[in-house]
């Protein structure tokens, strides 16, 4: 089977890679490691999923697995992932369980799992489960009779996540002009009412989830949509999450793209001047641009790096008592307000940077001058087995030479996907789409 946990969860095809059976293994098994009661109650899971049609056959399998462990299962419906958290930290739940492939196209999805307090899970933890299912069921904890676990929905899961995002508001935002585009997944229960209740004149598209049509064509993986509506309504702005409303990328009046770079930078800029960015730090993985660096550098902040993924970011921002980092990708963490990546809240803490200070989206974004970036996602057998190859390496090195210190080169396997990402950063963008060109060739060719 392979290792089950990448970078975000246990994810696949839905009931290819990610059939029921596994999904209920992955629960029972959670329930076992997360759950360390004492015995004296039983464990509480809070179980959430994306509007994806596969979802409701996974829910029912993970909470099948959940149950038979002995766990009250709090079944909370459609919610964003850090609704889950949320809700598995407010309601001193023992673990918590999204289902959702995030950004990923339809046909697939995921399990992510919390611990106690709404934290994602060490990779200790995750071995700890891994193993416990590959070892097979086993005897294990199969409780019976009244010690079986229970199911109850908890109906009141959304307006307390709503209330807690409205919590976090530093300013109204009165008089701003919003297309949200919730990518038909699980932004479209709550993001159009939050934005609303925050003040905003609010425009949705990507808002009528059907089971199918999560993340196609639309979301923080398809900007054109957005784009086109913001500029066809006259808006101040665009918000695109992604299928469970974790990212959060922007769109400018003019049509200008706004990446998690920028946004990390608008938002880091803004803690500063209110003396609330803990240690004048932020946190950002290798992938963000080293116009960033430059432009958190000539402000006073300091910069730690991470490996890619929103679970190395939260782990460096609780280990050195940080409050804020993010990635390229629209993940941005606010640790004063929550314990995993949200786009509901990084959208509100936008319009709020827009509405204290008056300027435009484009204005603010403007303070960071990215450096020329290509990415290609390359399609490969085994990801693994390509980035470390010498072949590989050795097209890298020369790359590396080529650029000097005027630019930098990035190869790294998806962490969910039988892919490797190729990036370039270079003075111009020419240089850069060639070396990438070169070395996706090379990838291809090895792969």
């Amino acid at each position: 089977m392979g290792r089950l946990f990448g970078t975000d969860g246990v994810r696949g095809r839905a009931n290819a890679d990610l059939t029921p059976e596994l999904a209920l293994s992955v629960a029972r098994a959670a329930a076992g490691v997360l759950a360390d009661r004492d015995g004296t109650s039983r464990p509480v899971a809070v179980v959430g999923r994306d509007p994806r049609a596969s979802g409701e056959m996974l829910e029912a399998a993970v909470v099948a697995g959940l149950a038979s462990a002995g766990a009250e299962v709090l079944r909370v419906g459609v919610l964003p992932t850090p609704a889950v958290a949320f809700l598995t930290a407010s309601t001193g739940a023992d673990l918590g369980v999204m289902i959702s492939a995030s950004h990923n196209p339809m046909p697939d999805n995921g399990i992510k799992l919390f611990s106690r307090g709404g934290h994602k899970l060490p990779d200790a933890v995750e071995a700890a489960i891994e193993r416990t299912v590959l070892a097979g069921d086993g005897p294990g904890h199969r409780p019976t009779g009244a010690d079986v676990g229970r199911v109850r929905d908890l109906p009141g899961g959304a307006g307390d996540y709503a209330a807690h995002l409205l919590s976090t508001l530093p300013a109204p935002v009165e008089g701003l002009r919003l297309v949200v585009d919730c990518a038909h997944g699980s932004a479209a229960t709550c993001a159009p009412d939050v934005y609303r209740r925050a003040g905003a004149a609010v425009t949705v598209i990507g808002g009528e989830p059907d089971g199918w049509n999560t993340n196609d064509g639309v979301g923080s993986t398809h900007l054109g949509p957005l784009t086109e509506a913001v500029r066809e309504t006259g808006a101040d702005l665009g918000i695109a999450h992604d299928g469970d409303a974790d990212r959060c990328l922007a769109v400018t009046a003019d049509g200008q793209v706004v990446d998690g770079d920028a946004i990390l930078a608008v938002c880091a800029l803004g803690l500063k001047e209110r003396g609330a960015l803990t240690q004048d730090t932020v946190v950002a993985t290798v992938m963000s641009n080293l116009g960033f660096h430059h432009t958190m550098r000539d402000a006073g902040i300091a910069v730690h790096t991470t490996a890619v993924g929103d679970r190395y970011v939260l782990e460096a921002l609780r280990a050195r008592g940080l409050s804020l980092g993010g990635e390229q990708s629209g993940h941005l963490v606010f640790l004063d307000h929550a314990t995993t990546g949200d786009g509901l809240l990084t959208g509100l803490a936008l319009l709020s940077r827009m509405a204290v200070t008056g300027a435009s989206l484009a204005e603010l974004a403007s303070v960071v001058q990215r450096l020329p970036q290509t990415l290609v996602n390359v399609p490969v057998r085994d990801r693994i087995a390509v980035v470390e190859s010498e072949e590989v390496a050795g097209a890298v090195n020369a790359a590396e030479t080529e650029l000097g210190d005027d630019g930098r080169v990035l190869l790294r396997p998806s962490g969910t996907e039988q892919l490797v990402r190729v990036m370039v950063e270079a003075p111009t963008q020419e240089q850069a789409d060639g070396i990438a060109r070169r070395l996706a060739e090379v990838v291809s060719a090895v792969g």
